[in-house]
């Protein structure tokens, strides 16, 4: 029976289902994380043979011990995972001191974890990309910006989704943000104007993709986050044939084996100088783990079927064991903001929407910052039907107009003698009028 390690089994809640999978195909799971063990799910304790609970997983001492201890007691470890972008690095030190060869490991980690290095993998990959600049002084990024011109974005060279993301349009915003500079390594790379598209795939040890998909978000994620515009993105129904071809150049290229992936595309939306026509894909970011928050839980929606078990499946038998005969249709996720003055209810989206919707729920903080204060998940047969259900539930309610209040006129008296006293009155009128 295989050891696998799985990192912060209970965080992301939906990531137990990977366990329960994976202990479906009689694999000995064994969980590491921070969450006290009477705080677990019923169902995710069932899933694991043992729990070892650390105090802070990115203090790697004692993750180094507790992977020691289940070694210990279970013999050697065999698949240790967390399919967590924030713990790719440390998961693979903890492959190589424990010599476990079936993942990413530490030499493997630069050309997926830095923006700036993904642009090699692009390159090989025949895929244009942006043109970046690694931030140093102000002098060199105006050269940059000479040659690409505003707008150009700003982001972490290893980060995470579109935190600390910015988009400086002029000289004064470009000022402002050196005057502010983080003091992690930041890139600049030209604006791209697209649609974010993605290729997410289960890929076996062979580099094979044994279930492809994607999905769409029409709305910029850098401007839902920082100005928590609404948030609307979308699994699709077919993966277009161009997605298919560029995501498998990049399985190649990146050297893509037994993992569930997400690698991030703009599609061209006008001509652009340097990197094509409109509707051509350009590359943006990988990711080596499956797309965040309620994602994995869309495409079993869009599809019918269990990407859990598809994971669980490709890791175990190297091929899909549960494929299912799919039905493939779009599955959209809108999130939205508790200070926007939406023009329908919560309860009017569920009385309206309620045969189409698979989850609706308000997020916790943690994950509110980039996803939304509430969140609904739906299905429809149509993109046509899936717009319907995007414009109802994101439309702003009309700023109420109050009616003008007719200012009433005086009469102004000429002061005489005779008229003082009339004077008085409506100089006072005129005062509070």
């Amino acid at each position: 029976m295989p050891n696998f390690i799985f990192i912060s089994p209970a965080f992301p809640g939906n990531y137990e289902n990977f366990c329960v999978a994976l202990r479906a195909n009689g694999v000995n799971v064994l969980g590491i994380g921070d969450t006290p063990y009477d705080c677990l799910s019923p169902r995710l304790k069932s899933a694991l043979t043992e729990y070892y609970r650390v105090e802070n997983m990115e203090n790697y001492d004692e993750m180094f011990r507790a992977v020691a201890f289940l070694s210990f007691h279970h013999g050697k470890i065999d698949y240790l995972e967390s399919n967590n972008e924030y713990w790719l690095t440390q998961d693979a030190r903890l492959r190589e001191d424990f010599h476990i060869t079936t993942g990413l490991q530490p030499k493997d980690m630069d050309l997926i974890k830095y923006k700036s290095k993904m642009k090699a993998g692009y390159e090989k990959a025949g895929i244009p990309c942006a043109r970046y600049h690694l931030i140093s002084d102000l002098t060199s990024a105006q050269n940059f910006i000479r040659e690409v011109g505003y707008p150009v974005i700003v982001k972490p060279d290893c980060g995470v989704g579109a935190n600390d993301t910015w988009k400086l349009t002029c000289e004064a915003e470009l000022l402002d943000f050196f005057r502010h500079l983080p003091s992690i390594p930041y890139i600049m790379e030209e604006y791209v104007p697209g649609e974010i598209c993605s290729y997410d795939a289960i890929v076996n040890s062979k580099g094979s993709p044994l279930f492809e998909t994607g999905n769409i978000t029409p709305i910029s994620i850098m401007d839902c986050v920082n100005d928590h515009n609404s948030i609307k993105f979308y699994i699709v129904d077919q993966l277009a044939e161009d997605l298919k071809t560029c995501g498998r150049a990049c399985l190649k290229a990146f050297k893509v084996h037994r993992r569930f992936v997400h690698l991030e595309f703009f599609r061209l939306l006008e001509d652009h100088p340097y990197l094509g026509k409109k509707g051509q894909v350009v590359g943006l970011e990988v990711n080596m783990r499956p797309s965040g928050g309620p994602t994995p839980d869309m495409i079993n929606f869009a599809y019918n079927i269990n990407c859990y078990q598809y994971y669980a499946d490709m890791m175990i038998y190297d091929k899909l064991r549960h494929k299912t005969k799919t039905s493939p249709a779009f599955c959209v996720y809108v999130g939205r903001w508790k200070e926007h003055p939406y023009a329908h209810t919560h309860q009017e989206i569920l009385e309206h929407w309620d045969k189409y919707l698979k989850v609706s729920e308000e997020l916790p903080e943690v994950l509110a910052h980039g996803m939304g204060n509430y969140m609904y998940l739906a299905r429809f047969e149509s993109k046509e039907q899936m717009d319907t259900f995007c414009q109802y539930a994101l439309e702003i309610k009309e700023p109420e107009v109050l009616p003008e209040i007719p200012v009433k006129k005086t009469t102004r008296v000429r002061k005489t003698a005779g008229a003082k006293r009339s004077s008085k009155i409506s100089q006072k009128g005129s005062e509070n009028s």
